[in-house]
């Protein structure tokens, strides 16, 4: 995907470290275990209590000794990351304009440099894999996973690497729009249903995604679609799980709707189509 070079005054981004608020968890903490359990096998239960335990008294995560323009250029990957927040950014505050929706603000991407560092949703692993912290309202993302994910989908390419930072981005849109909030809140009334809504958030985050992508599709290059499509496909619940999983334990939709719903967002680039067809809020 032709992506335009990051301009460090359009982006936010910020070395890992700092710490987390104390609080209770949220979506994101669950995001967390869902990434351990359905790609790394932990147990997502440990995973909420490592998380929750790790909760601190302090503000969000702060730059340690790197400025933005530094952490961009450290690898190729950050390059690519700071390039593709700068045009999510760029993506969404349109679209909020054009539906003249106040409140819109830009998340913050942290690429971690360590094992181990901590966030508003407590400490994080580079083995959760990606994830999106509502309480810092960061994207956090080890560039490691990216290797992983190749393997996983059996290609690279880069834009199986961007659909990865807009699904965490669509979380960050979900957050600031109240979605999240309401799914939670869902969750906690109807715990039997806890899973299928939040597959349903994830699939709405998987559309929006690909609504980014649709409204730049004249960045698209040969190629990307399918890239997409085989990432989307490989981090299915039923395919990372091979059949361990019954499908009312599944947490982020399987291959087949993980790949309905990003086509869905790049061929209509319609928000709204998201919004009706996948949470019937027509």
């Amino acid at each position: 995907m032709r992506l335009n070079p990051f301009n460090t005054g359009n982006i936010k981004v910020r070395s890992s470290g700092g710490g987390g608020r104390a609080g209770g968890i949220g979506c994101g903490a669950i995001v967390i275990a869902a990434l351990g359990y359905f790609i790394f096998g932990a147990d997502p239960m440990q995973t909420i209590g490592m998380v929750e335990g790790a909760q601190q008294q302090s503000g969000p995560a702060t730059s340690a000794n790197q400025n933005e323009q530094e952490i961009c250029s450290s690898s190729a990957y950050a390059t690519e990351a700071c390039n593709g927040l700068q045009s999510l950014n760029q993506t969404w505050a349109a679209i909020f304009q054009e539906k003249g929706v106040g409140g819109f603000e830009t998340p913050y991407l942290v690429l971690p440099s360590t094992s181990t560092w901590r966030t508003a949703c407590g400490t994080g692993q580079a083995a959760m894999g990606p994830f999106y912290c509502p309480g810092d309202q960061t994207i956090y993302i080890d560039t490691g996973f990216y290797d992983q994910l190749a393997r996983m989908a059996g290609e690279g390419g880069d834009f199986a690497r961007l659909y990865v930072l807009a699904h965490e981005y669509a979380h960050h849109v979900q957050t600031i729009t109240g979605l999240s909030g309401q799914i939670r809140s869902a969750q906690q009334q109807n715990p039997r249903r806890a899973n299928q809504l939040n597959v349903l958030m994830e699939l709405h985050a998987d559309c929006y995604a690909g609504v980014w992508a649709g409204k730049n599709r004249n960045l698209i290059e040969f190629g990307d679609f399918e890239e997409g499509m085989n990432a989307a496909a490989a981090i299915g619940d039923d395919t990372i799980t091979g059949g361990r999983v019954s499908a009312e334990n599944f947490t982020h939709g399987t291959s087949q709707q993980r790949m309905a719903a990003l086509r869905l967002g790049i061929e209509s680039g319609d928000d709204t189509r998201c919004d009706a067809e996948i949470l019937g809020n027509g």
